[in-house]
């Protein structure tokens, strides 16, 4: 695996976790405050991440959520970690158009780069502030597979496990993932 440093050294944010041949690349909007503090991806534990994770049937195993878990998942599960912004915030709501502007084009190299089975998208918003500032055309974002490719990528958008999106329990959460499991698997 490589770690692809994309981000100004003096910028607090966590690494990607990405390689050649992964069957997912998991992308959030950004770090949060919290994740960045523990060191890695969905760390708040009020964030149904995890648990929606291990419920669905995207792993064979499971895993302990801490420091160093994303190395186990691209080796032993193909998924890869990193965001549409490198900026840590308390919050999307923090984000503006400049980061943006900045990030998408990165995360669109990346993806082209490392060509994963699928791009996995978490949240509408997510995806749709990726492709107004990507070279994409910009099409309506609906839930799950998209009509759009990057290079050979599938993209695939499931709802943010958020917990400041509680319109989507943690089964219906585990329900996507399964839908993203079966797209993946079918491609």
């Amino acid at each position: 695996m490589r770690h692809l440093r994309t981000s100004p050294p003096n910028l607090q944010t966590l690494p990607d976790y990405l390689g050649a041949g992964l069957r997912l690349i998991s992308i959030g909007l950004n770090p949060s405050l919290p994740s960045v503090r523990a060191g890695f991806y969905f760390a708040n534990p009020r964030n149904r991440f995890w648990k929606a994770l291990h419920g669905s049937r995207l792993l064979s195993a499971n895993y302990v959520p801490a420091s160093g878990v994303e190395h186990e998942l691209v080796a032993h599960e193909g998924i890869g970690f990193t965001d549409v912004v490198k900026r840590a915030t308390r919050g999307g709501h923090e984000l503006c158009a400049a980061d943006y502007r900045t990030w998408a084009p990165v995360l669109e190299e990346k993806l082209r780069l490392h060509a994963p089975r699928c791009a996995w998208f978490h949240g509408k918003l997510a995806y749709r502030n990726f492709l107004r500032h990507s070279s994409l055309t910009s099409v309506p974002v609906v839930w799950g597979a998209q009509p759009v490719r990057i290079g050979t990528s599938i993209i695939f958008v499931t709802p943010n496990p958020s917990p400041a999106n509680a319109a989507y329990s943690l089964d219906d959460l585990i329900a996507w993932y399964d839908r993203l499991a079966a797209c993946v698997a079918a491609d």
